[in-house]
């Protein structure tokens, strides 16, 4: 008798345990002990690209030459409020600008792309000061995460932790171990999957994201199991079943 109500008692606990226990924990495969210091292979910094839009402002000594490269023209939107157009890079990888006619921005991080046009500018203007910024740095981060969105970067350098923190990091059914980066560039699109289990990950050419990266999180089986209709019905199923293994326990005590 013993025997048939343990036997039910392991067939419940078989029902009710049957998920598989997933790794949460992010780089999971690093040391616990010790310092852990590695060379960082990739920097991440930016290159312009085809179809950016730069904001580019000059300054000089020169007052009359501070408004002949006046600030990026404006442009009022259908709500009344003032948007900056900036400059955007061409199909040939140019920005059409004041004086200098096309420049070739493309390939160009930031900082190589104000030298150039600082170099071009002092033709015609004493100690000019360039400062260009992206406009349209933004990430995407959807799936399961518990703040799903489009993001503006600031500071135009994110990397794959950044981009899941701005958006509330992932929810307990986000699959750590596959990731999928999305990204275009020059009319290619590349899909890729990174592991974010293990530490290697910080050395791939993906742990930075670029401009208009998308990040989807893939959401674990578990959750489709959770909202399917039939697994509505399962706290049903093993109450009927742990009723019915009580009602066998004590017809069989009798």
């Amino acid at each position: 008798m013993k025997s048939n109500y343990i036997w039910c008692s392991l067939l419940l606990i078989l029902l009710t345990s049957c998920a598989r226990q997933r790794n949460l924990v992010y780089f999971s495969d690093l040391k616990t002990q010790g310092d852990n210091i590695s060379t960082i292979v990739n920097d991440g910094e930016p290159k312009i690209l085809k179809n950016d839009v730069l904001s580019i402002d000059v300054n000089s000594t020169s007052p009359e030459s501070n408004v002949m490269f006046a600030a990026n023209p404006t442009s009022v939107n259908m709500n009344g409020f003032y948007e900056k157009q900036g400059y955007r890079v061409n199909a040939s990888g140019r920005i059409k600008f004041p004086v200098l006619g096309e420049v070739k921005v493309e390939g160009l991080t930031i900082a190589q792309a104000q030298s150039l046009v600082e170099q071009e500018l002092n033709r015609y203007v004493v100690n000019s000061i360039v400062n260009i910024k992206f406009m349209n740095f933004r990430v995407t981060v959807i799936g399961e995460v518990n703040h799903p969105s489009t993001f503006t970067i600031p500071n135009e350098k994110i990397n794959l932790l950044e981009a899941l923190g701005l958006a509330g990091d992932m929810t307990p059914y986000g699959k750590r171990e596959n990731v999928l980066l999305i990204r275009e560039i020059d009319g290619k699109r590349t899909m890729v999957r990174v592991n974010l289990n293990h530490q290697n990950v910080l050395n791939s050419p993906y742990f930075y994201l670029k401009q208009n990266d998308i990040l989807y999180i893939e959401p674990d089986k578990a959750k489709s199991v959770e909202y399917s209709h039939s697994s509505r019905s399962m706290p049903l199923i093993v109450a009927t079943i742990s009723a019915i293994a009580v009602l066998a326990t004590a017809f069989l005590h009798r």
